[in-house]
């Protein structure tokens, strides 16, 4: 199978987007089939990378959005279309598709190439965050526009689903996030990193982990700052780290931190809170609870069904995350239940592996290419043959 992903961010900026492409082209490589990627160049100051895994990468322009320096920005150029004519892919996958992404699709369009569009980031959310609500409309419209030029649309969570069929988005299916349970790990806890964060070893730590930026809501942990039993830790960077930092005086501020290094971070936490309301899954929490640490988020978008309340943590309303916050996080942090609920929160993600959530994508192309073959779609204007591995993803023989 050859597959062409359109990817609004890719390496080297790190964040949700990236991640679920680099697990979808390791599960493509490990299979045996072929890949061609098309994603927005490094900024300045940033060592690009050509290729990954031997999948190609071509790249655009990429320029910066005001305000919103955590959403770099590829440019749509004729180097996407030349880019996938050239490849002449059996499906193309579209990675939260927004400006990069929207050319991705009216190619696919034009090249009569089925698409399939993975909604992952909010935009219309994120345009309300920045002060820009009047925006939030003519996004909707052009998210619209975008995935129902795609054959199928999916989305990581309920909510999720609920709210692109709500804005009259077709043929919405659910796609979640794997969890590298190997690499999260409670083993990993390290009593001489939580002592580097507190040194007299008495205090819970409690912590984020990702972007420093507006709509993630940390300055919300402002409610557990300068607490006598409380450590308060921020892993990550971005723009709004000054601010944080006065923001929270007494916490500690890791940077960005990758690999065994993160893997450390969560699982020496006590409690993890994620505050921000505009997650289409939030990877950071199903991490932390790999990690077995019981997890705190908004009773809003992704996190609503990957924290189980009174099992493996608590929702808060977005309106009162910050004068509830203290409670919550004394009833997780009570000694009597903690040592159970972070038990809980590993178990919670026993099933959630990457290898099971890409054979399901592999299926979801299967099926758009079997209804392709079946009725074809205007837009389409061809019956292309239904390729060997689509044929056994839908369980028909092959010979």
């Amino acid at each position: 199978m050859r597959v062409a992903i359109v990817a609004e961010s890719f390496l080297p900026n790190v964040n949700g987007v990236t991640n679920s492409v680099l697990r979808v082209l390791e599960h493509l490589h490990a299979n045996g089939h072929e890949a061609l990627v098309v994603a927005p160049g490094a900024r300045d100051g940033q060592e690009e990378i050509a290729d990954y895994l031997g999948f190609r990468i071509r790249r655009v322009p990429t320029v910066r959005v005001p305000l919103v320096d955590s959403l770099p920005v590829g440019v749509p150029t004729t180097e996407v279309l030349g880019s996938l004519r050239e490849f002449q892919p059996d499906i193309i996958h579209l990675a939260s598709p927004f400006v990069l992404g929207a050319a991705g699709a009216f190619s696919a369009r034009q090249l009569r190439i089925p698409a399939v569009a993975l909604y992952q980031t909010d935009v219309a959310g994120f345009a309300t965050k920045y002060h820009a609500s009047a925006l939030a409309h003519g996004v909707w419209e052009w998210l619209r526009i975008i995935h129902n030029s795609c054959q199928m649309t999916l989305a990581p969570s309920t909510p999720t689903i609920e709210d692109l069929e709500k804005h009259n988005v077709r043929n919405v299916r659910r796609w979640g996030r794997g969890v590298d349970a190997e690499l999260f790990h409670p083993s990993k806890r390290d009593e001489t990193l939580r002592r580097s964060w507190d040194a007299s070893g008495k205090k819970n730590i409690v912590g984020f982990v990702g972007r420093l930026a507006a709509e993630k809501g940390v300055h919300r942990l402002s409610a557990l700052n300068d607490r006598d039993d409380i450590q308060l830790v921020i892993v990550g960077d971005g723009p709004e780290r000054p601010l944080l930092e006065a923001q929270l005086p007494t916490a500690v501020f890791t940077g960005a931190l990758n690999g065994e290094e993160l893997a450390r971070a969560y699982a020496s936490l006590d409690l993890f809170v994620h505050a921000g309301e505009f997650e289409t899954f939030c990877q950071s929490i199903q991490e932390a609870q790999a990690s077995g640490v019981p997890t705190i988020g908004p009773r809003a978008g992704g996190p609503v069904d990957l924290i189980d309340e009174g099992y493996n943590g608590l929702l808060l309303d977005v309106d009162t995350f910050i004068e509830n916050l203290p409670r919550a996080a004394e009833a997780l942090l009570n000694p009597e239940i903690h040592a159970e609920i972070c038990a809980n929160a590993r178990e919670s993600i026993r099933t959630k592996t990457w290898e099971g959530l890409c054979d399901q994508l592999m299926g979801y192309y299967a099926e758009v290419l079997e209804e392709t073959r079946r009725v074809p779609l205007t837009i389409l204007g061809q019956r292309p043959e239904l390729p060997r591995w689509a044929a056994r993803a839908l369980g028909a023989r092959v010979a």
